[in-house]
C-alpha cells in the first residue's frame, strides 16, 4: 500500500485519468472528489461489498433454478379436445 500525506487543495494522479483531490479536511473527516472517466467505476467500499455479496447471492440462485429446471426435461403431455 501507497501512503502519501497530502494537504487541503492537492492531488492525487493515478495512470494518465484519474485524479484524486483532497477538497477538505477536518479532525473527523476528509473530503476527497474523484475524476474518473465514465467508464470506471467508483463506489464507496460498503457499497461495492454489497453489490458482491449480491451478485454473489444471485448466482447461487441462478445454479439453483438451473438445477430445478434440468428435472423438468420430461415432455408434458397434453390433452385433445374434440369438438
Amino acid at each position: 500500500m501507497l501512503i502519501l500525506t497530502r494537504k487541503s487543495g492537492e492531488s492525487i494522479r493515478i495512470g494518465n485519468n484519474i485524479v484524486i483531490s483532497i477538497l477538505e479536511s477536518s479532525s473527523r473527516y476528509l473530503k476527497i472528489g474523484i475524476d474518473a472517466p465514465k467508464d470506471v467505476a467508483v463506489y464507496r467500499n460498503e457499497i461495492y461489498e454489497k453489490i458482491q455479496e449480491q451478485n454473489r447471492a444471485a448466482t447461487v440462485s441462478t445454479a439453483q433454478l438451473g438445477n430445478a429446471l434440468a428435472g423438468l426435461k420430461k415432455p408434458v403431455k397434453t390433452e385433445k379436445s374434440g369438438a
